[in-house]
């Protein structure tokens, strides 16, 4: 579709928070007026459908990936235009596929899936620098997000998937600091979660911007799981890190230029 952004949002391991991530920065983008399409492409562990409350349990007998014949249409909820294989199976249900037919499937659903008319197209890569991530530098992503958390091991893997984007070509457009501390519900004074990285070991000391820094937030959590909104309206905030990422990103490009 001309005229849109396409960004991935990818990390160096699981668990730093990634879909939340991802989700958030789609609902925000779409809470400040964009059209927002949101690509689940952790094929392996598609958890995209569960933060936005659609929960499939019926078990696929038999999975067809792609038809020619009825290209496959996004969800929409929330605002947001939503793709996930696991829309076509029960969550309990797994995905097992060779690595070239997961990088088929995601470059399938970029350029087949009927998204429409939209601004920015969000796309929840999966972990780590395989299958899906090699296969960024021969798609039409405009730029890639890294999601980190203050562990060291966190920011250690996240530089293998800086290596891996600048190899590829891929535009940084910076990284986001998650579960960085916590405030304590006494006192208000915030407690961090892991010890911090040394700087020189840190994803920022390889000139990466930290576009956003959240705390872990018990109400964001409790959104996540009961697949209810992650960011509302302008006085939320609980929110507000999310529209920040999000206002960071925007400003990252100019405006999508119309199709003629």
């Amino acid at each position: 579709m001309a005229g849109r952004r396409v960004i991935a949002v990818t990390s160096g391991k699981g668990g730093v928070g990634k879909t939340t991530i991802a989700v958030g920065l789609a609902q925000a983008l779409s809470q400040q007026g964009h059209a927002v399409g949101l690509l689940d492409a952790d094929l392996y562990g598609p958890d995209v459908p569960r933060f936005l409350g659609l929960t499939r349990l019926k078990e696929a007998k038999q999975l067809t990936l792609w038809s020619r014949r009825t290209p496959p249409r996004p969800v929409e909820r929330y605002g947001l235009k939503v793709w996930s294989v696991q829309f076509q199976m029960a969550e309990a249900q797994s995905l097992s596929v060779e690595a070239s037919i997961a990088g088929l499937l995601v470059n399938r659903a970029l350029d087949a899936v009927d998204w429409g008319e939209i601004d920015w197209l969000v796309v929840d890569t999966p972990p780590g620098t395989a299958d899906v991530l090699q296969r960024l530098g021969a798609l039409k992503v405009d730029g890639a997000i890294i999601v980190v958390t203050p562990q060291d091991v966190a920011h250690l893997d996240a530089r293998k998937v800086l290596t891996t984007l600048r190899e590829l070509g891929v535009p940084v457009l910076g990284g986001v600091e998650n579960m960085a501390g916590i405030d304590c519900p006494h006192c208000g004074e915030e407690i961090s979660l892991y010890p911090d990285t040394p700087t020189e070991r840190s994803l920022w000391a390889e000139s990466v911007e930290r576009l956003a820094r959240l705390s872990f937030s018990p109400q964001l959590s409790a959104r996540a799981e009961a697949g209810l909104p992650l960011v509302r309206d302008d006085a939320d905030q609980v929110g507000e890190p999310l529209r920040l990422l999000a206002r960071a990103v925007a400003s990252s490009y100019p405006p999508p230029t119309p199709a003629v």
